[in-house]
């Protein structure tokens, strides 16, 4: 019952109009599949914790179709149920689901491809045109498997960039956006099969799209657009376009090395700094009756690349403020209810890799370094700060993540050249454990945030610079 009703006020926000209420608070949620995947039971039991103690309340849990499937790898489609959970081997997803629940964490499973060999039209390989049909089966077979143990489903992983859908164009010139087509399919059977194996009452997602379009990629703001069957007027193509049944849409909205005030000069670009692109696009669609209007919106996949990837990173104590001021931003989006942080440590470098960017290919996003140690990412995540000028004053804005009620931090500075902090002062937050204030600008000053657990532990965050608001 406590699970139901921590629950609640999050589902209750999914069906609530856009802007029919002040911003109450916003949701955490955590990827770490490089620890929770494994075989070590003591690590996954340390993560977990630590995702936690951290503060974050939610995890996700991207679950490829092909990793549980009988001969994933086959061309010909063994005989067996589909329907029918115990066809399926779930031991990889049982063990860090189940875990993470006893751990009090909620749950968003992201059902995707790549998908078993047999399970596509062509047979090549394991993301093209996968059968709708097939999916369906697979969803209903998941949801009879998890039951209670699921807060929230998506539908498939950044279905809008070719490592998870293919074909992304077809048509001469690479016009035609399918696979937002094949997309629309997939959902409406993905979340058909949910509702058959008994979670027809569980939040379901649309989206999870990656951010940016390229000649590979189709962009997220067209991919919107397709999939809910709207044509470029925002108009409903045909009668038979009926509302796609999304309780909200999932979005992934990294940013580049320009950082988080970068703006994307497409306009079907959606990252961090123009995210009002997004509602702006989920407006229109559910003015048409594509989608549920006042749809909320789920960031379910964020991180700042840093350091020791040259290429795209930065240096650890930009990381720190970058993401902080990202999350700044989708706390401003009254549609926001969900901030994420991808991953917990780095991925591993590419041992022999030719270049540095071959090295440094995967994500060093993490909190933790390849090798475990701590970033400074690390502390500014449980206690996030944000300065930023504003004329004469400097405008300041955290959280303390781990709070579950109203608390106090102390706000400190330090003089340009000196080692020593001051007291500013001292903030109430909100329920949810963010707050806001300001204060005069002096040229040079740093800023950090110290906070008292209940256990009588004392945090603290790291040092943060004054950023321009661009």
């Amino acid at each position: 019952m406590r699970r139901l009703l921590l629950l609640l006020p999050l589902v209750v926000a999914l069906a609530l109009p856009a802007g029919a209420a002040a911003r109450p608070g916003m949701h955490t949620i955590f990827q770490a599949p490089r620890e929770l995947r494994g075989e070590d039971s003591a690590l996954r039991s340390r993560t977990l914790d630590e995702i936690h103690d951290l503060g974050a309340d939610w995890l996700r849990v991207v679950l490829y179709w092909r990793d549980v499937a009988p001969a994933a790898d086959s061309r010909t489609r063994p005989s067996f149920p589909e329907r029918d959970p115990n066809a399926y081997n779930w031991a990889v997803y049982d063990r860090m689901m189940r875990e993470a629940h006893d751990k009090g964490l909620h749950l968003l499973v992201s059902i995707s491809g790549p998908v078993p060999r047999w399970a596509t039209r062509s047979k090549r390989d394991q993301v093209t045109r996968p059968s709708a049909k097939r999916y369906g089966r697979f969803t209903e077979a998941v949801a009879r498997h998890f039951g209670g143990l699921v807060d929230a489903y998506s539908i498939w992983n950044e279905p809008n960039h070719p490592d998870f859908l293919k074909p992304q164009w077809t048509g001469r010139h690479h016009h035609r956006p399918t696979s937002a087509k094949l997309y629309r399919r997939l959902f409406i059977r993905g979340a058909r099969g949910l509702a058959a194996g008994g979670a027809g009452s569980t939040p379901v997602l649309m989206g999870e799209t990656a951010s940016r379009g390229t000649s590979q990629v189709v962009g997220p703001t067209t991919f919107l657009r397709v999939a809910s069957c709207l044509n470029k007027h925002w108009h409903k193509k045909h009668r038979s376009c009926h509302r796609l049944p999304a309780d909200g849409y999932a979005h992934h909205a990294y940013t580049s090395r320009g950082g988080p005030y970068y703006k994307p000069p497409k306009h079907g670009d959606i990252t961090i700094r123009v995210l009002h692109r997004l509602n702006h696009v989920l407006a229109k669609a559910g003015r048409a009756g594509a989608i549920r209007r006042g749809m909320r919106i789920w960031l379910t996949e964020f991180g700042i690349q840093s350091w020791p990837d040259r290429v795209f990173g930065v240096k650890q104590r930009t990381q720190a403020e970058w993401r902080a001021i990202g999350e700044h931003m989708a706390y401003a989006n009254k549609r926001v209810v969900m901030f994420s942080q991808y991953l917990m440590r780095d991925d591993d470098p590419v041992a022999g890799a030719a270049t540095r960017m071959q090295r440094y290919s995967g994500f060093q996003t993490g909190l933790r370094g390849a090798r475990g140690g701590r970033k400074k990412s690390y502390a500014a995540f449980r206690l996030p700060l944000v300065a930023l000028k504003h004329g004469h004053r400097v405008k300041l804005w955290g959280m303390v993540r781990p709070a579950r009620r109203r608390t106090t931090v102390t706000i400190e500075f330090k003089a340009r050249g000196s080692r020593r902090w001051h007291v500013l002062k001292r903030k109430r937050t909100n329920a949810y454990g963010a707050w806001r204030s300001s204060t005069s600008r002096i040229k040079g000053r740093r800023y950090r945030v110290r906070w008292k657990a209940p256990s009588g532990h004392w945090y603290r965050g790291p040092a943060t610079r004054v950023h321009h608001r661009t």
